[in-house]
């Protein structure tokens, strides 16, 4: 007769495990080389990359098994940057949970406190002027302020123009970003006969920016946007591949012309569900 499995942990075993873990990577002696050395700035992109993953693994179903296993990674994350900071002396890993609880609470008096309730659209609103109460209170001063100079550039760029709309800062409309589209547009064009790399790289920031405005006015969101392009793109040109080799070519050896065609073959049985 086999015994009873063990009962899983509680999540409060299961976080002292994990904590656990990180001292002793991190352990002057005993610890892993590796883990030794690492500061917020060389862990920094680990976590950007953990939450990307994450949102890799929602966007597939979700995939939960991936999910399960990607959470875990980001998790690690931040247990990491909070056994750094612990080794400092700034915080622990208990401070960095009582602040976030902190700022749900304060940030949800519908919920926590004696507040009316509110529906989406209004929280939404509270929720920004809670936000801009906490910037004010960290000194952080100005309309743009406490936006992440880390993100990612589009998402950046759609956050700092949603911020000044709220102050009347804005086009009235789609078709006027598509106007500014076309101006930015012929700017780059008339920079492209000198060829001067730093007017090109500001020429074409300014198209990117206001592509991610344009986006903003469509209610879309611009990294979106380009990571279905991508995923398109990977997708479209693979079958390219796949199409030449059945006739015994590389794309080395095919040449444009001859990829060109493949390529629009690939896009019409797409759209005929081929």
């Amino acid at each position: 007769m086999s015994e009873n499995p063990s009962p899983p942990p509680s999540p409060d075993q299961a976080l002292l495990r994990l904590l656990a873990i990180m001292a002793k990577l991190r352990d002057p002696v005993g610890g892993c080389p590796w883990d030794q050395v690492q500061d917020f700035a060389t862990i920094a992109p680990y976590t950007i990359e953990e939450a990307y993953e994450v949102a890799d693994a929602i966007r597939r179903g979700p995939d939960v098994p991936a999910l399960l296993d990607e959470l875990g990674d980001l998790l690690f994350q931040v247990v990491y940057h909070a056994q750094m900071a612990q080794e400092a002396g700034h915080f622990d890993f208990a401070a960095v949970a009582e602040a976030i609880s902190g700022k749900m609470i304060r940030r949800h008096p519908h919920v926590f406190g004696e507040a009316a309730a509110r529906d989406a659209a209004g929280q939404t609103s509270a929720w920004e002027i809670q936000k801009a109460e906490e910037r004010a209170a960290r000194a952080e001063t100005g309309t743009l302020a406490g936006i992440p100079a880390g993100l990612p550039a589009l998402t950046r760029a759609a956050k700092l123009t949603r911020r000044a709309a709220r102050v009347g800062f804005d086009w009235p409309d789609a078709a006027s970003v598509l106007d500014k589209l076309e101006e930015e547009a012929a700017e780059l064009r008339a920079e492209l006969p000198e060829a001067d790399p730093a007017r090109l790289a500001d020429e074409v920031g300014d198209l990117l920016f206001v592509l991610a405005n344009l986006a903003r006015k469509l209610d879309l969101d611009p990294e979106e946007c380009l990571r279905a392009a991508n995923a398109k793109f990977e997708r479209r040109f693979t079958g390219v591949e796949r199409r030449l080799a059945r006739r015994g070519l590389a794309p080395t050896d095919a040449g444009l012309e001859a990829m060109e065609a493949e390529w629009q073959a690939v896009k019409a049985a797409e759209k005929a569900g081929g």
